[in-house]
């Protein structure tokens, strides 16, 4: 297949060494007249290329789009493809790191021998009867499917989430492990400190593998099913005091089929 330019080729060399005329050497090249004649004006990148150069340093995190808008608003150029073509020869790209993807063992569903060996927590979120939400952070233990305790409020902070382990610490014995997920209260810097100042190991499971954090997970259902679902909360101080109920309740009185129909309570002081 002839080019363009092997056309204008072909023209020139009949018109200088066959004697032909410009208008029968193009229609035997097959190249317009006006093809014939163009001759390619190259543009003066330098200063375009320089400002370029100049701004990706300053702004390292532009990419070629954003750099364009910059140098069309100082006059620099028009086409954004006159600054990609640069850009690129350049080698001005911005790398974009991959994100990381986050990497957990597998939290098996081993059954604990003894109470505080291991506690589980999450987060269950419920509205007021004005629309307002609040949030609440269920703490059991894993042994005994006692509900060691329960943070009502608005807004859960990771220092909120480490304080008020720290305040169930002290009413009992410290577990080894406390299996959570990997919420951002959860892997938060006041979280990370506070597991290693109390040497308690946070078991964090996999992303998107709750059946691994399975004891609270059922936990929070039955706490949906018979408190949240049954009331509507004028105020978060009424919502507390329904859940404090609903907590002694569970804990002392309610019947648990996996331990044989004792409360929480019965089954662990038996099994001491």
């Amino acid at each position: 297949m002839v080019t363009p330019v092997g056309r204008k080729q072909a023209a020139r060399h009949l018109i200088e060494n066959h004697s032909l005329s410009e208008r029968v050497a193009c229609r035997l090249a097959g190249v317009s007249r006006t093809g014939y004649r163009y001759r390619a004006c190259p543009r003066d990148d330098e200063a375009l290329r320089a400002r370029l150069k100049e701004l990706a340093t300053e702004q390292s995190a532009y990419g070629y789009l954003l750099l364009h808008g910059l140098l069309k608003a100082e006059g620099l150029v028009i086409n954004r493809k006159r600054t990609y073509r640069i850009y690129t020869e350049e080698g001005l790209q911005v790398r974009t790191k991959r994100r990381k993807k986050l990497q957990r063992p597998r939290q098996p569903l081993v059954l604990p021998q003894a109470v505080n060996e291991r506690w589980s927590m999450d987060f269950v979120a419920d509205q007021l009867a004005n629309g307002r939400r609040f949030r609440i952070l269920n703490v059991v233990d894993d042994f005994s499917r006692e509900v060691v305790g329960q943070l009502v409020s608005v807004s859960i902070s990771g220092r909120q989430v480490a304080r008020f382990l720290s305040q169930l610490v002290e009413s009992r014995d410290k577990p080894k492990t406390i299996v959570c997920d990997n919420g951002t209260e959860f892997t938060s810097k006041a979280m990370f400190f506070w597991s290693r100042e109390s040497r308690v190991a946070l078991g964090f499971i996999q992303p998107g593998k709750p059946t691994q954090n399975a004891f609270v997970e059922s936990l929070n259902g039955k706490f949906r099913n018979e408190c949240l679902n049954r009331h509507w909360f004028r105020t978060l101080e009424e919502a507390k005091a329904e859940i404090d109920l609903w907590r002694e309740h569970y804990n002392h009185v309610r019947p648990h089929s996996a331990l044989n129909y004792l409360s929480p309570v019965e089954y662990a002081r038996r099994a001491a």
